[in-house]
C-alpha cells in the first residue's frame, strides 16, 4: 500500500513538474520579445532584416519618438552584385524624411560588433539616448548587448514584427520555432559566454 502511494507522489509530481514546463515553453516565446519604445535623440536601425525595420523606425519618427534615424547597414555586403551601402543610400534618398535618416556603415556581423561600430555614428551625431529598432525575437538580446558593450547611451527598445519570421506562439509554425530555438540559443550564448569576453 505505502509503495503505491510513493508511485502515485512520484507521478503527480513528474506530471507537475511537466506542467510547469510547459507553461514556461509556452511563455518562452513572448520572453524575448521587448516592446518598450521612448523617445530618443536618435533612433537606430539594426542591420539585418530591411523592410519591417526602416518602417517601424520611420514610424516611430512620425510619432515623435526621435530626431533623426541611423540605419547600420554592412559595409561589405553585396546583393546581386550592388553594394548594400549604396542601395541603402538611395533608399534613403527617396524618403519624404531623407534629411533626418542616414546610413551607418557597420564592419561586425555579430550584434556585439554591430553596437561597437554604431557607437561611432551615434557619436558623431550627438546621440545621448538611443532607441533601438531590431526584430521582435531580437529585442531583448539586442537591448542587453548595446547597455552592455556601449553603456554610455541611455537605450530603449522597439519591436519590428515580421510574422514569416517568428510569432510568440513559436511552437504553431515551423518558421516561428527555428527562429525562437536559434535566439534562445544565441540569448543564452550571451549571458553564459560572449558578454564575458
Amino acid at each position: 500500500m505505502n509503495k503505491s502511494v510513493g508511485m502515485v507522489r512520484k507521478w503527480l509530481l513528474g506530471a507537475g513538474l511537466l506542467g510547469i514546463l510547459l507553461v514556461l515553453l509556452a511563455n518562452a516565446g513572448q520572453w524575448l520579445v521587448v516592446d518598450a519604445p521612448r523617445p530618443s535623440d536618435t533612433i537606430l536601425v539594426l542591420a539585418g532584416e530591411t523592410d519591417h525595420r526602416p518602417e517601424r523606425a520611420l514610424q516611430l519618427l512620425a510619432q515623435g519618438y526621435g530626431r533623426r534615424v541611423l540605419i547600420d547597414v554592412p559595409s561589405e555586403a553585396r546583393v546581386f552584385g550592388f553594394n548594400e551601402i549604396q542601395l541603402a543610400q538611395k533608399y534613403v534618398h527617396g524618403l519624404p524624411q531623407a534629411s533626418a535618416v542616414s546610413v551607418c556603415p557597420i564592419e561586425g556581423l555579430s550584434t556585439k560588433d554591430e553596437s561597437k561600430d554604431a557607437a561611432g555614428c551615434l557619436s558623431r551625431v550627438g546621440s545621448k539616448s538611443v532607441l533601438i529598432v531590431t526584430s521582435d525575437f531580437h529585442t531583448r538580446r539586442a537591448l542587453e548587448v548595446f547597455r552592455r558593450e556601449v553603456p554610455q547611451y541611455d537605450y530603449s527598445v522597439a519591436a519590428s514584427r515580421e510574422t514569416t519570421q517568428f510569432g510568440t506562439r513559436w511552437w504553431t509554425h515551423r518558421q516561428w520555432g527555428k527562429t525562437f530555438v536559434d535566439e534562445w540559443l544565441r540569448l543564452i550564448w550571451w549571458n553564459v559566454v560572449d558578454q564575458w569576453h
